[in-house]
């Protein structure tokens, strides 16, 4: 058995996109629709507006409410803008990377969210290097400006769609210019990004219907696999960058498991009823003797609910949540990342002492913090833990967003499911089959990445290099 890897168990997430064009609130709208989606990213947060003629933005590290004031917000003004919140995937976390990405080059002015990440951005980066380009961040999202400004790409016929073609991996982005906003995802889908309209016909797109739900839109559709969406005073118009040969969905199902939030659907399915489902799979695949059911928080609530319902067992709380202390794995030691994991779940002595526990995950990656919990509740009195995933076991890296690149980095890893059990110490373990999972959503199986779980990736992926600036981030061994 290989040593097991010194990490936090919890990943970073996808980024959080919202734009809005032809308000004249459309900065407020923005502000909103981040902060619907805070959840999606805590390193940093930005807007970028226009008034039709000129692009201001303001970014900084933190969270939406301490990266915004009045003040801040006051200096915005325009009637469209694109906000972002960030975890970062390839780029450190630092003021420079904080996104929208505001330039000017020879077309103009433009600024960029992004949501994914570029399996070829250092190839890209290393070919524009070599003709020139100086490069200020050491985020993957910069080479696409670049690519705009490259005279092959400024110089067709539809510039934008040129650039996108050059792409490889998972994105969906928000371009604003100072006469519209162009929504974009890649020919995979492996990122979401929905329209929504409001009461007074204005249009606007977001990463997650939370987030339509927080500016009182209502649902139009997701901005398909390889489409561009333009926003304008024209209104809302379409078209796609690559033939239809070229679409191929493969929608990233951990948006499911864990990233987005349970009120919001995406790829035309509600979380919450997709993680109900999965827990009463769970409970059908690996039923348990027990007292009660209980989560682990936030994400497994929702499987929980279904693994109780669906065994009869009862559902209980045997953690307390504190929502100020941030998420542990931002942390940048693991001295840090255990005090904080202590600071925000704490047991609850009495409930579980004496008792047999279900304890139902979302999903077990590093496995240290799941370790700690299963710990805490061992030390608590707890007689019988029987944790159940509601996810399969994660055994390769994602190379489109999610930020556990390393193969070495996933306690599944070259381990079977008593040497996990062994390691996290408890009584038995059992995780949701990938059919299961995918039995829970509503699109064939065949539409959705399940690479994490499978290493059936949906493009051939070459791992990608960490020189040229291409700086990878997270926690190491």
């Amino acid at each position: 058995m290989i040593g097991l890897p010194l990490l936090d168990s919890r990943i970073k997430e996808a980024c959080g996109l919202f734009g809005v064009f032809g308000r004249p609130d459309a900065v407020e709208l923005t502000y909103l629709g981040i902060y619907a989606q805070q959840h999606r990213g805590q390193e940093s947060a930005g807007i970028c507006t226009s008034d039709g003629s000129e692009l201001q933005r303001h970014a900084d590290l933190g969270l939406v409410t301490t990266v915004f004031d009045q003040e801040s917000l006051a200096k915005l003004s325009g009637h469209a803008a694109i906000g972002h919140v960030r975890y970062s995937t390839t780029g450190s976390c630092s003021q420079s990377n904080s996104q929208p990405l505001l330039v000017n080059y020879s077309g103009g002015q433009v600024a960029v969210a992004h949501n994914g990440n570029l399996i070829n951005a250092a190839d890209l980066r290393k070919q524009l290097e070599a003709r020139g380009a100086i490069f200020q961040t050491s985020s993957d999202t910069e080479v696409i400006v670049h690519l705009l400004a490259a005279p092959e790409h400024a110089n067709a016929d539809d510039p934008l769609a040129s650039v996108l073609r050059e792409l490889k991996g998972a994105f969906s982005l928000l371009f604003i210019f100072p006469d519209r906003i162009e929504a974009v995802r890649d020919p995979h889908g492996l990122r979401p990004l929905c329209i929504g309209k409001l009461e007074d016909g204005t249009h606007i797109v977001a990463s997650e219907t939370c987030a339509l739900d927080i500016a009182d839109a209502d649902y139009l559709r997701d901005v398909a696999p390889g489409e561009i969406v333009t926003l304008s005073a024209n209104g809302l118009s379409s078209r796609f960058y690559v033939d239809s040969a070229s679409i191929q969905p493969a929608h990233c199902i951990f948006e499911h498991v864990y990233f987005a939030d349970p009120a919001s659907n995406v790829y035309g399915h509600n979380v919450h009823a997709f993680r109900v489902a999965s827990g009463r799979q769970l409970a059908r695949e690996a039923p348990a003797d027990a007292d009660f059911v209980i989560p682990v928080p936030n994400c497994a609530r929702c499987a929980a609910i279904g693994y109780s319902e669906e065994s009869g067992l009862p559902r209980g709380r045997g953690f307390t949540t504190s929502h100020f202390s941030g998420r542990s794995f931002i942390m940048p030691t693991q001295k840090q990342r255990d005090l904080t994991v202590r600071m925000k779940l704490n047991v609850i002595r009495d409930a579980v002492r004496g008792k047999r526990l279900v304890v139902v995950e979302d999903s077990v990656v590093r496995g240290t913090t799941t370790r700690g919990k299963m710990g805490a509740l061992r030390k608590a009195g707890a007689t019988e833990i029987h944790l159940r995933v509601a996810s399969p076991p994660i055994k390769h890296p994602c190379y489109f967003g999610i930020d556990f690149p390393s193969q070495n980095e996933l306690v599944a890893n070259q381990r079977d499911i008593e040497a996990i059990r062994q390691y996290l110490e408890v009584d038995s373990l059992a995780y949701l089959s990938l059919d299961g999972m995918l039995a829970c959503a509503e699109q064939a199986g065949a539409n959705y990445c399940t690479a994490c779980f499978s290493g059936k990736y949906p493009m051939t992926v070459e791992k990608p290099p960490v020189k040229l600036g291409m700086e990878r981030t997270g926690a190491k061994p």
